[in-house]
């Protein structure tokens, strides 16, 4: 048994969803917001047998892509302004970021 954490970008979430129900895969998903761009994302547990995680893992690579997007960065505060870059930027965004563990024991009640 492995258990498979996905975090996506929000705008991929709806697809992903979609393609786990149609291919019959459960998952449980949660609201999350990433660190850097302090940007909406969705963490999807998905418990699975080890057989199929190859499937699941396709799965999520083809519903999550990456992509570029323009952000301003927020006005440092503090002794940080040094290191502080005044225009907009553009960063890479999207994608998926996926763990797959291995799960000891199962129960469900």
């Amino acid at each position: 048994m492995k258990m498979v954490i996905a975090i996506v970008q929000d705008k991929d979430s709806p697809k992903l969803q979609q393609n786990l129900v149609n291919a019959g895969v459960r998952a449980t998903k949660l609201a999350s917001t990433g660190g850097f761009l302090h940007a909406g994302n969705t963490t999807f547990l998905i418990g699975t047998n080890s057989d199929r995680v190859h499937e699941v893992l396709e799965l999520i690579r083809t519903s999550c892509r990456s992509r570029e997007q323009v952000v301003t960065p927020m006005s440092p505060m503090g002794s940080q302004v040094e290191s502080y870059v005044p225009y907009p930027v553009s960063v890479q965004v999207g994608g998926a970021t996926v763990f797959v563990l291995d799960v000891e024991q199962f129960e469900q009640f």
